[in-house]
């Protein structure tokens, strides 16, 4: 690809801008008004899983703060605002009715959102899965995704949230990001529920893909006409360090299960053969039902595409593989079944403070093979953003001229890519506030607005100002 060197690029007026939050991260409030406990309260209360032992109990307390932060997008000028409901807070069991104190909070919110002529953009399940689904019988871990009746939950509670929020909102988000969920959760544990099973984890993901479906079905049953539904995935943007055969093989191992299982069921009903190979032995597949890819292959109104670095691999050389056997140079737990076959490996070039390289080629690249493989379906990038060292500088504010730059080579990237032809129609830019990062705790930022953790105070960061003005003018200038 190439970036427009000599002259301003121009987006159009239907071309939505935004930013994105999910609740965990931002909400807080974690036992009020009938909350109970999701997998990442447990999580995060058992030792060692999160850097320094912090929660998500009070994060940024959107939860008693939503009018302020509203207030402060509807300044920044934003379009669209990109959130998810807290499945616990509004089905604490994960079964039966809803409670109202729940949907009221997002009746509010989206009430609010509307006055201030921001569109709502809603993701249904954005990680928070309620604890009691991932109880098995006996009351220990065993049940959530990897079982199917999780897949049929869901779609009940797509029912309840649609009836509740369908006359408000008409962008519809299924899942965020259906790859951490599965993998990270179940086959690296790094993630709640913090499982270590590879065959845990394929049957996540199919049934992950089967919540998709059914909760598409659900969500349309419920909802106007006008509606629009679809899904926001992390695909990867892979690269193989070699044209060698065995490089290039480890490049389509990752993926087809980075994104052909996924993908596959969602844009083409099927699983594929490379990917059922790969697994061979771990699994047979038997969990995938008559009727479920026909149930998983349900008309998409939008694909969100989440992006934050690609990912450079090759095979494992002998040295590795030695090593390997030997119990060194390999993660105890890793996410990818069948990753003694496959190394990964740093892209070249800046990072951010997750370690993660600022090449924003690999989102124009994402871009040009959605369009190709998902042609006719409108695309949105649902997150793209970056972690930065921010620090309230003597002057009161808070400088971040990398994360302008990212922003700046990314928006780029996807004029680029719409200059070519590829049909993407909005940018969320991740995050509107600095937050819980998972694992991570609080010790990166990624918001656009600074948080200070222990006052609760928001200060726009100099790339808010900045995102602001291209939202007003429409125009990105020219890359330096």
């Amino acid at each position: 690809m190439t970036y427009p060197s000599e002259s301003r690029i121009e987006f159009p007026t239907d071309f939505l801008f935004g930013s994105a939050t999910s609740a965990y991260q931002i909400e807080g409030a974690a036992q009020e008004d009938g909350r109970t406990p999701s997998i990442w309260d447990t999580f995060c209360r058992t030792p060692g899983k999160v850097l320094g032992g912090e929660t998500g109990d009070v994060a940024v307390d959107h939860y008693h703060r939503w009018r302020e932060d509203v207030a402060l997008m509807a300044e920044l000028g934003l379009e669209t605002y990109r959130f998810s409901i807290s499945w616990p807070r509004v089905q604490p069991t994960g079964r039966g009715p809803a409670v109202q104190r729940g949907l009221d909070f997002y009746r509010n919110l989206v009430d609010e959102l509307l006055e201030k002529g921001i569109t709502p953009w809603l993701t249904l399940y954005h990680w928070d899965l309620p604890q009691e689904l991932e109880a098995d019988p006996a009351g220990a871990g065993g049940g959530g995704w990897p079982e199917r009746a999780t897949a049929e939950r869901f779609a009940d509670y797509a029912t309840l949230v649609a009836e509740a929020l369908g006359d408000r909102v008409e962008h519809w988000t299924t899942l965020n990001e259906p790859w951490c969920s599965a993998f990270l959760g179940y086959g690296s544990g790094v993630h709640a529920p913090g499982r270590t099973d590879h065959l845990a984890a394929l049957r996540a993901a199919h049934h992950l893909n089967l919540a998709h479906g059914l909760g598409s079905q659900a969500l349309r049953a419920a909802l106007p006409a006008r509606a629009k539904v679809g899904i926001s995935i992390n695909s990867a943007s892979v690269r193989a360090v070699s044209d060698s055969p065995e490089d290039l093989d480890a490049k389509r191992r990752v993926e087809a299960l980075a994104n052909g299982i996924f993908e596959g069921p969602l844009l083409r009903g099927e699983y594929g053969a490379d990917l059922i190979a790969d697994t061979a032995e771990i699994t047979d597949w038997s969990f995938v039902k008559d009727g479920d890819l026909e149930n998983i292959h349900q008309p998409l109104d939008a694909i969100g595409v989440n992006y934050y670095t690609p990912s450079l691999v090759s095979a494992v050389s002998p040295e590795q593989e030695a090593s390997r056997r030997d119990g060194h140079g390999a993660s105890e737990h890793s996410p990818w079944p069948g990753a003694d076959r496959v190394a990964f490996h740093q892209t070249p070039g800046p990072v951010s403070e997750m370690g993660w390289t600022t090449d924003a080629s690999g989102l124009y690249d994402l871009l040009k093979r959605f369009g190709r493989e998902a042609e006719g379906v409108p695309l949105y990038v649902t997150e793209n953003g970056m972690a930065c060292d921010d620090k309230v500088g003597a002057d009161g504010a808070v400088h971040d001229p990398d994360r302008i730059d990212y922003l700046h080579r990314h928006l780029a990237a996807v004029a680029d890519a719409r200059a070519e032809g590829v049909d993407v129609r909005g940018y969320f830019l991740w995050s509107l506030l600095d937050n819980f990062e998972w694992a991570y705790g609080y010790s990166k930022r990624f918001g656009a607005v600074y948080v200070d953790y222990e006052t609760q105070q928001r200060i726009p960061k100099s790339s808010a100002r900045w995102y602001a003005d291209l939202v007003r003018e429409r125009t990105l200038p020219p890359v330096d």
